[in-house]
């Protein structure tokens, strides 16, 4: 389907709120929790080389997402408007850094996300001997799983344009399927007895880890990447009921889930397995499963994984559509994508073109991994200047109304900050190349901002 770029006639110009807290809640769980607790054990322990320091990241990780989602919660309850983090910027600093949001957003971010998610399930699926096929070409270069992985990033988008309520109760489904999962996994560990469990797992080292500073950075980012997500839920702040309750609820409870869950899962594949054996795993906890019921146990982590990775993509897709729709809602973008469906009331054209650019990335299958890595430098540097906005919203209007505000201020948002600015340093030592890349595509919305605007002033004058 093509899309327009002309005028059309909108009969709906909002979003209605439909989602509930319960619904806001599992968005963040289910947006969080990915395939990464399944194999982060892995890097974090070869970077640190001991489960004393591997829980104390999970909790510096947890903490700091923690800090930024208390942060979040209160702009997100002052200011529940489409968009999240770009509705928020555009308030504080204005159009321009708005702008410079949303272009990052859907030029890097979140289309690239999508494409990971939509492989990394293909990659899952392709485990069982059902789906074996999607590691066959179909002619070249281009694999059955990429065919695939685009039909689910298509079938997705169908579900979020028939209906947003839709989407929110196939997300509440898959996240309780998912906690549900990985509570079994988590028991089948812990009920392993004789040789196949081990309190003592939990004193073993890992003598080859990088360790120092930059082994605790690198589990630190492997950390964070695992605990990523939460603020996606900002985006859908317009079409959530009770906003002013339901997004504190929902970012500070649903980071504390999710914070739970980790623990208990790295403490299951332990219980199990030593740190050597961790660090050498690619998929621990499927490593740990095998150990101790065969061959089912791993496919019981891949059937884990499959509802992990299928949850996080309702979610993932259903908010990223929201930044370019609300942009072009204020007038800052193609005024197409500010379209309603007048049936479903949904933004479709926004989704068509997310789905769209997620497939052009799956179709360079390639490289949309190193477009990946440039995303989270972009990602970690917005998210530290959103979180400065509550600075500005408290000077500005020092005696407002705040249906939350953050506890600990202004220490804890700080500490959020600062975290990200040296995540930012450090990536940016660490990958230079990626780092310096991402910059220059923020930049380049700088003129593309005021070309928007040249235009938009020679339509209307």
């Amino acid at each position: 389907m093509l899309i327009s770029l002309q005028p059309m006639q909108q009969t709906q110009s909002e979003l209605p709120r439909v989602l509930n807290a319960s619904h806001a809640t599992s968005i963040v769980v289910g947006i969080i929790i990915g395939s990464g607790i399944f194999l982060v054990p892995r890097e974090m322990m070869a970077a640190v080389g001991s489960s004393g320091m591997v829980y104390t990241v999970w909790i510096v990780g947890g903490l700091l997402s923690l800090f930024g989602a208390m942060t979040y919660a209160e702009i997100a309850a002052q200011y529940p408007k489409y968009g999240g983090e770009y509705a928020f910027l555009r308030e504080a600093y204005g159009d321009l850094t708005g702008f410079l949001y949303m272009w990052t957003w859907i030029t890097i971010a979140k289309p690239a996300s999508i494409a990971t998610i939509a492989a990394g399930l293909a990659r899952v699926l392709a485990t069982f001997p059902a789906f074996s096929f999607l590691t066959q070409p179909v002619f070249a270069h281009l694999l059955w799983s990429q065919i695939f992985a685009i039909a689910t990033t298509w079938l997705i988008t169908g579900l979020n344009i028939l209906g947003t309520r839709k989407s929110g109760n196939v997300q509440l489904a898959l996240t309780w399927l998912k906690i549900l999962l990985i509570v079994v996994i988590a028991c089948v560990c812990f009920g392993a007895a004789g040789s196949r469990g081990d309190w003592h797992n939990f004193a073993t080292e890992f003598t080859g880890a990088r360790g120092g500073f930059s082994g605790f950075m690198i589990a630190l980012i492997a950390a964070l990447w695992a605990y990523d997500g939460w603020s996606d839920v900002t985006q859908m702040a317009g079409e959530i009921q009770k906003p002013q309750r339901s997004l504190p609820l929902a970012l500070i409870g649903g980071v504390a889930i999710v914070g739970g869950l980790y623990m208990l899962t790295n403490a299951a594949i332990q219980y199990v397995m030593p740190a050597a054996a961790i660090a050498g795993a690619d998929r621990p906890a499927a490593d740990a499963l095998r150990l101790i019921v065969g061959s089912w146990g791993s496919g019981l982590v891949s059937l884990g994984m499959a509802v992990s990775i299928c949850a996080t993509f309702v979610g993932s897709s259903l908010s990223g559509a929201r930044v370019p729709f609300a942009a072009s809602h204020d007038g800052l973008f193609f005024k197409q994508l500010a379209y309603v469906h007048p049936r479903f009331h949904t933004p479709s054209t926004a989704l068509i073109l997310q789905a769209a650019l997620s497939s052009l990335l799956l179709l360079a299958i390639g490289r949309f991994q190193a477009l990946f890595s440039l995303a989270i430098f972009a990602e970690w540097f917005f998210y530290a200047l959103t979180a400065s906005t509550v600075f500005v919203f408290r000077r500005r209007s020092p005696h407002a109304e705040r249906p939350y505000s953050v506890w600990g201020y202004p220490v804890l948002p700080l500490l959020f900050i600062l975290s990200a600015v040296v995540l930012l340093v450090f990536s940016f030592a660490d990958q230079p190349r990626n780092s310096i890349l991402g910059t220059a595509i923020i930049l380049l919305g700088i003129p593309l901002h005021y070309l928007f605007q040249r235009r938009q002033r020679a339509a209307a004058g």
